[in-house]
């Protein structure tokens, strides 16, 4: 049994067949997910959401950060401060952080082996984690 903070069957099982450059986004309840008859092999879907901001996204950001590797991450520009700061809410991600449009981040998600929403519903308040190797 796993004894670390991520307990979710579906989640862990993605993580642990992550492998090196492999796409997971996070997302708010309202960032689209690419449909599977439309973009075929497109990612699989992981709905977290219990009821509106359960859980939070920086819960579930936190719990997939114990786990897995993180060698670069996406963020919408539109999410970003004044002078392109990164939002603060980055700041647990250990790795390079990219802005980039919030249509380019929705183009990336088509590529990701998982999409995990949560209940969150707060604009742009999306990552997209690629994964790195632990030597």
């Amino acid at each position: 049994m796993k004894r670390t903070l991520l307990l979710h069957a579906e989640l862990s099982r993605v993580i642990a067949s992550m492998g090196h450059g492999d796409a997971l986004v996070i997302g708010d309840a309202g960032l689209p997910i690419p449909d599977a008859p439309q973009c075929p092999g497109g990612p699989q879907r992981i709905d977290l959401a219990v009821s509106r901001g359960v859980p939070a996204f920086d819960e579930v950001l936190a719990a997939v950060l114990s786990e897995l590797q993180v060698e670069r991450a996406l963020v919408a520009t539109e999410a970003c401060g004044a002078g392109g700061a990164l939002p603060a809410w980055v700041a647990p991600v250990d790795a390079s952080v990219q802005a980039v449009s919030h249509e380019d981040l929705k183009l990336a998600t088509r590529g990701a082996r998982a999409v995990v929403r949560t209940g969150e519903f707060t604009p742009y308040r999306n990552i997209v984690l690629y994964a790195g190797v632990v030597f």
